[in-house]
């Protein structure tokens, strides 16, 4: 069994005029083409001031420590994998974001999320993505059951083993104060 896997993945890009007064276009990652070559920023379709473009390709690695935030990914309505936009600093209009990345890991998208520098949308899987994504999940994923965790032993003879200090000389005098302690000491 592998640990790992790659998979090239195309992603589609919606630009739509947004409705804000201070942002002109509304960018939205809306389909993934599993298997595409890159294409970076190649204009699909324009339709009533609608514009979907083939973004680029990358590639979405599947590694079996990540398994759990699969399942998440898989258990969202509809199974979805995350695409990954930066800001682009080019002041090109038909460019505004970059593609960094596309993970199924839901996990790793909420990281990606908290920071509040990147894009992070859901895309829904394709069924053929959907399909290998369950078959490396299921292939990889071991279910650990919930063990309730024992209290240690109360000890009933009331002896305290490793009291305090063993440069003290008694155990009375890890509760004695200060004072007393220098008073015993002159003597």
């Amino acid at each position: 069994m592998e640990k790992q896997k790659e998979i090239t993945v195309g992603v589609i890009v919606r630009k739509s005029p947004n409705k804000s007064p201070w942002l002109k276009w509304s960018w939205k990652p809306v389909g993934l083409l599993p298997g595409s070559i890159d294409q970076d920023w190649k204009l699909i379709r324009e339709e009533a001031g609608i514009f979907e473009y083939h973004a680029g390709s990358k590639t979405l690695e599947l590694h079996r420590a990540e398994v759990e935030s699969y399942k998440v990914s898989l258990a969202m309505e509809p199974a979805s994998a995350f695409v990954i936009m930066e800001r682009d600093e080019q002041e090109d209009e038909d460019k505004e974001y970059s593609l960094h990345k596309v993970t199924a890991s839901a996990y790793e998208a909420q990281d990606y999320s908290d920071s509040g520098e990147y894009l992070v949308e859901p895309v829904a899987m394709p069924p053929t993505l959907q399909a290998l994504v369950e078959k490396f999940s299921d292939d990889h994923f071991d279910e650990k059951p919930f063990i309730k965790r024992k209290r240690d032993k109360v000890k009933l003879d009331n002896t305290e083993v490793g009291k305090g200090d063993i440069r003290v000389e008694k155990i009375a005098d890890v509760f004695s104060s200060p004072s007393i302690l220098k008073s015993r000491k002159d003597n």
